[in-house]
């Protein structure tokens, strides 16, 4: 009997302390500080950097809708894409050129995304095509993290043809991906990886500043 009361006694002790100490608390509130969902990515995205680098927004021709925005609302993870055809100035229309920047961000609501951050990026060092590898390297002052992914070619080109950059704010992730092919014969010459990252990052800054604020961009300040 005192054995049994002693464990009625221990057990409404521990279950005090726990309380107390906040041994039961529940899941932790995604820290998204002002992000919120927008239908509409692509009216945050500042395009002036990418202008600067010489590179320009095609028309949107018919049922094609250029930059095209799309996303989902979902109490678990929201999603947003913003995809953009591209144009290279001063290119010719004997040029053969394919240019676009795709940008996707993610709210979550329910899982911490900073563990795994990282290593989603990373991963991409171990993969190799017949021709290229790709290069992995943090990118300070952006966000509480961000890392930019690089393809080089094996002979050690960098031509700034493929890149990724991704960054995280609290719960908050957003991810640019950079596309860019200009014809050996063309008279352009395309930026290199370096440069799309210091353009990739200053519209990444610029447009998490805008969207936290809830502030579009005019399409004449965006361009």
């Amino acid at each position: 009997m005192w054995a049994l009361g002693g464990a009625v006694v221990a057990s409404a002790v521990w279950a005090g302390v726990t309380f107390a100490t906040g041994g039961f608390e529940g899941d932790p509130e995604p820290e998204l500080g002002s992000y919120a969902y927008t239908g509409n990515l692509c009216g945050y995205t500042d395009y002036a950097p990418i202008k600067k680098a010489g590179f320009s927004k095609e028309e949107s021709t018919g049922e094609k809708k250029n930059p095209l925005a799309s996303g989902t609302e979902h109490e678990a993870l929201d999603t947003m894409q913003c995809n953009t055809d591209l144009e290279a100035e001063n290119t010719s229309s004997s040029d053969y050129a394919s240019t676009w920047l795709s940008t996707s961000a993610l709210l979550h609501r329910e899982t911490d995304p900073e563990p795994e951050f990282e290593a989603q990026y990373r991963a991409y060092e171990n993969q190799r095509g017949t021709t290229y590898t790709y290069k992995v390297a943090p990118v300070p002052n952006l966000g509480d993290e961000a890392y930019v992914v690089t393809q080089v070619e094996k002979d050690g080109e960098d031509d700034g043809s493929y890149v990724i950059l991704g960054v995280r704010d609290g719960w908050m992730t957003y991810q640019l991906s950079w596309s860019n092919y200009i014809s050996s014969s063309s008279s352009v010459t395309p930026p290199d990886s370096k440069k799309v990252t210091e353009m990739l990052s200053e519209s990444a800054k610029s447009t998490m500043e805008h969207w936290q604020k809830q502030e579009p961009l005019p399409q004449d300040e965006s361009e």
